[in-house]
Parts: structure tokens; sequence; C-alpha cells
């Protein structure tokens, strides 16, 4: 299952950074993951530093 960003995300754009394929981009208010392109590696998940990103 694709990675989700909780609403616990400060925008800081650390995941978008990290994410292998470019799944994450900038969405109103916090980052997004495109579930289709996720590869679910957890990168993003990784180097986030308040835990937004999980597996759905």
């Amino acid at each position: 299952m694709a990675y989700i960003i909780s609403d616990d995300c400060v925008s800081c754009g650390a995941c978008a950074a990290e994410c292998p394929v470019g799944a994450i981009s900038e969405g109103d208010g916090k980052y997004v993951i495109d579930a289709d392109a996720c590869v679910e590696c957890g990168a993003c998940a990784g180097v986030c530093p308040v835990g937004a990103p999980n597996a759905e």
C-alpha cells in the first residue's frame, strides 16, 4: 500500500527530496504522495522530522 502524509506535516520538504521516484509534491498546506507513483520504499518516513508519512 502506498504511503500517505498525515496532517502532522510541517511542509519542510525533506520527504520530497528523498523520494527516489518523485512521488511527493507540495500540496495545500502539506506535502502529498501520488499513490500511483509510490513504490512503498519508506525513504520519506525515514527522513521526516515529525513522522508524517505512514503506510496506508
